[in-house]
């Protein structure tokens, strides 16, 4: 029962933090910017706004476009229940780390799916960049990931959430190259500027999303939200994970007290920083994974 309660927690931790983190984001960037900015709240009221609209829906309108919201929310909101938050990692005895990965693809999928099912000309655009940056940034989280289990020989996550591409004896090659892949990669998994190309506003007008409003549109921009707690949980238990021994009234201000550092550095590397086209975007992307690919030989060597 202790362990319902803690996923209850995660989620409910999410689901709350994900606005105000997300609120003094775009407070930070405005300042950068020598602007005034929406209120830190502004978020919690744009949610509650497109909750409230009427959801409206054709006749003929697809089960995948009804759909792709709810499982995108969904699936966020579980992949919280998989990480640890301060309190450990509440289901780590009924999922391992190669849930967690579908979890979280499934997620960005969604959106994939959402873009699909709408048909129009700049969703199927934003589809497309949905995909290529799928094909090529899953696969890292998917590394890092092999990587702790192969240095803890389990796929338990209490065991790769807690420091564990480091291995027993502290940082080694494998683990410091892929701090700095996964660290380099967040801003993607953020989808923040240069790397919000899937979406970008001003130029393919949502993507995706485009032909979506009201609460499915909510849910989608929730789900954005969530992802950034929740990747920032995930990179913090591979790569970042002290504290997180300390007793629950200390880990769970310092585990988000790192998210928030983390969530800031993303908000002012968006602020300094122009959109990237789609192929600088992959040609770095490329990079990466072949960066995550060499750690993952080292570690396949014992480095």
């Amino acid at each position: 029962m202790s362990e319902v309660w803690a996923a209850a927690a995660n989620a409910a931790s999410v689901l709350v933090l994900a606005p105000l983190f997300d609120g003094l984001m775009r407070k930070l960037v405005a300042r950068i910017h020598s602007r005034k900015g929406p209120p830190i709240t502004q978020p919690y009221l744009d949610l509650f706004k497109l909750l409230i609209k009427e959801d409206i829906e054709t006749g003929d309108t697809p089960a995948a476009q009804r759909a792709a919201a709810l499982i995108a929310f969904a699936s966020v909101l579980t992949a919280a229940c998989l990480v640890p938050m301060g309190l450990g990692v509440p289901l780590s005895r009924w999922a391992d780390g190669i849930v967690l990965i579908y979890m979280l693809t499934l997620c960005g999928a969604s959106a994939a799916f959402a873009g699909l099912a709408a048909g129009s000309t700049y969703s199927l655009i934003g589809t497309s960049r949905e995909v290529m940056t799928m094909m090529l940034l899953e696969p890292l989280l998917a590394v890092a990931i092999l990587v702790g289990a192969m240095h803890s020989r389990t796929l338990e996550l209490s065991a790769l959430l807690d420091g564990s591409v480091y291995g027993s004896t502290g940082v080694i090659g494998s683990g410091l190259l892929l701090f700095v892949v996964m660290a380099l990669a967040f801003q993607a998994y953020a989808q923040r500027q240069p790397f919000d190309i899937t979406e970008a506003e001003t130029e393919i007008m949502e993507g995706p999303l485009m032909e979506y409003s009201g609460p499915k549109l909510a849910l989608f921009r929730y789900a954005h939200m969530a992802k950034l707690l929740v990747y920032g949980s995930v990179f913090m238990g591979l790569f970042v994970p002290w504290g997180a021994e300390l007793p629950a009234y200390y880990a769970w201000p310092i585990h988000w007290l790192k998210v928030l550092i983390l969530g800031l550095i993303v908000a002012v590397t968006a602020a300094v920083h122009a959109r990237i086209r789609v192929d600088q975007a992959l040609r770095r992307y490329a990079v990466l994974y072949a960066g995550s690919m060499v750690a993952l030989l080292l570690a396949a060597w014992g480095y």
